[in-house]
């Protein structure tokens, strides 16, 4: 019994202020721990942010400047594409896009020259007359459309149905839908025409700009997204006015006249500069957006929670020098 009493007396616990004393400690502890980890947390939420820009970006670029190297190719013709050599073609696809000028659809016509290359700031929701808007999903205005024209690269000998191939020799050639033309020493290289725009879908509360990409599928100008987060395209055209090989002067769609399109002898386009504005598909409440892009001679001044990039690149466009193929 005496042990025991002995042994009560020796035991303590902690006191009121000591306990205070822990608490405190550890209650700074875990602040800083957890700072640490919303830092961290907020760190990563900005880099995969930025990282899909970067992903979004420069695939629109390469995919539009990989579409413009290869514009007006036309395999082993050696002429101009028009209906004095490329006879027949077929009737106008189904939702066929036209673009401005006289001789601007899927197919040459017999008016005018035939535009393998074109461009225009968009004004209205379907410029083109092959645009579908609804009340979810609309036409960006103020961005541009581009459309361009040209056979793939490697020669066919298989053919679908519904699906357009060029067949020529040197001298001449004929458009046909899925099968050959019967053309002496010929070859045959699937047709494309492809438009490029923006369109903006509404996704809940949020709008999420997407980039478009119409072509020629079961014998209809067909559109699909590619790339969402692409909030703008804008093109400038590189004209040649004295026929040096020599840009003289980059300029924008809304200035472009009929001539350059034309590819008259004293204005041709053998360049284009693109320009691509991603932006995120989600707002960040964290994050305030100011700042004012260039795009070209285009200024563009942004006031959102958004997060962008801006992407550039100038494609040389090497067949605009080839008067006849």
């Amino acid at each position: 019994m005496k042990n025991m009493k002995t042994l009560h007396k020796f035991q303590k616990g902690f006191s009121l202020l000591e306990v205070f004393v822990a608490l405190s400690i550890g209650l700074v502890l875990f602040a800083g721990v957890l700072s640490i980890f919303v830092g961290m947390r907020t760190t990563t939420t900005e880099t995969s942010n930025y990282g899909e820009l970067q992903e979004n970006g420069r695939f629109a670029l390469s995919l539009l400047s990989e579409d413009l190297l290869r514009q007006d190719f036309w395999g082993d013709y050696t002429g101009t594409v028009d209906l004095s050599s490329i006879n027949p073609v077929p009737a106008a696809p189904g939702n066929d896009c036209s673009g401005g000028g006289v001789n601007n659809s899927t197919f040459p016509v017999a008016a005018g020259h035939f535009r393998t290359l074109w461009g225009q700031t968009v004004e209205a929701v379907d410029p083109m007359s092959c645009f579908t808007n609804t009340t979810t999903a609309r036409t960006k205005i103020g961005s541009d459309i581009i459309q361009l024209k040209r056979v793939l690269a490697n020669p066919v000998t298989v053919f679908t149905a519904g699906t357009y191939y060029l067949t020529t020799n040197m001298n001449n050639g004929a458009v046909v839908n899925g099968a050959a033309a019967v053309i002496d020493n010929a070859q045959s290289w699937q047709y494309q025409h492809h438009v490029y725009y923006v369109r903006e879908e509404k996704q809940g509360n949020n709008t999420v700009p997407v980039l478009m990409q119409g072509r020629l599928v079961n014998s209809r100008m067909s559109f699909d997204p590619i790339v969402d987060g692409i909030e703008m395209i804008r093109f400038q055209y590189g004209v040649d006015t004295d026929d040096d090989g020599v840009v003289n002067a980059f300029v924008s769609a809304d200035n472009m006249t009929q001539g350059y399109w034309n590819r008259a002898s004293d204005s041709r386009i053998i360049a284009v500069r693109i320009y691509v504005l991603a932006r995120s598909v989600m707002p960040d409440r964290k994050y305030e957006d100011k700042n004012t892009y260039l795009l070209g001679d285009l200024e563009v001044t942004m006031n959102d929670n958004y997060r962008r990039l801006l992407f550039n690149s100038t494609v040389t466009l090497f067949n605009a020098r080839v008067d006849s193929w």
